[in-house]
């Protein structure tokens, strides 16, 4: 292995470190920061210095282009970790975009993290909400006042609807029908996460597909409905 070969490595490892120890603030008890200097500066001595020794060996044009290809993959590297966050919010934006009704998260340029929800074929916002840890494909609904359960849905999460109080009337898709409130302890979206909301369950055949109603929308930061995007702020 030779020397150049070696920095890269050394680059590699510590940029590596560097994105993994990135919520402590430090690694190996250096601030990320000047640990981030020192991986930057390094490697770029160490270059130059390969290239001042390899000049022995070949004409100085051979030398400086060697040189100049090295400084461009390691200043590659850093800009890599230097833009890391908005290279994983393209990444997030690219998904939602291939696969509408994908929520994904993205920091904001204020940091904090944003969930993105593009809509579906069929011009809805859907998406897959974790209730009571289990995922269920729902359609949000920012008309309905609460969270709204499908019979189905409800068994799935634990809920034995047979034993259900079925005195709310609600409307759906199909109409009118009738509901039981129920209370859910933990209802999720990626990092937004809520407990103790209320919720109701519909009887059995009335609702295809469970939504996500204003129980659980209106405690939200901020709600932002675009052309074909839905922005949830915790």
């Amino acid at each position: 292995m030779n020397a150049l070969t070696i920095i890269l490595v050394v680059l590699g490892i510590g940029l590596v470190l560097l994105i993994f120890n990135h919520d402590t603030g430090q690694t190996f008890g250096i601030a990320n920061e000047d640990f981030g200097q020192i991986i930057y500066l390094l490697p770029i001595a160490g270059l130059l210095s390969v290239g001042i020794l390899a000049g022995r060996r070949g004409n100085a044009g051979q030398v400086l282009r060697n040189i100049a290809i090295w400084l461009l993959i390691a200043l590659g590297l850093v800009a890599a970790y230097l833009y890391r966050d908005d290279a994983r919010n393209v990444g997030a934006r690219m998904v939602a975009g291939l696969l509408p009704g994908t929520a994904v998260v993205v920091t904001t340029s204020e940091g904090r993290n944003e969930v993105i929800i593009h809509k579906t074929r069929g011009s809805h916002f859907q998406t897959n909400v974790r209730i009571e840890g289990k995922a269920l494909p729902m359609l949000v609904d920012t008309g309905a006042s609460t969270v709204v359960l499908s019979y189905d849905d409800a068994r799935a999460i634990g809920i034995d609807p047979q034993d259900l109080n079925y005195t709310v009337s609600v409307m759906t898709a199909n109409g009118r029908a009738m509901a039981a409130p129920v209370r859910l302890e933990e209802v999720a979206i990626g990092p937004i996460v809520r407990r103790g909301i209320r919720a109701m369950v519909a009887e059995d055949g009335q609702l295809e597909e469970s939504l996500l109603g204003m129980s659980f929308l209106s405690t939200l930061g901020s709600l932002q409905m675009q052309t074909d995007e839905l922005r949830l702020r915790d």
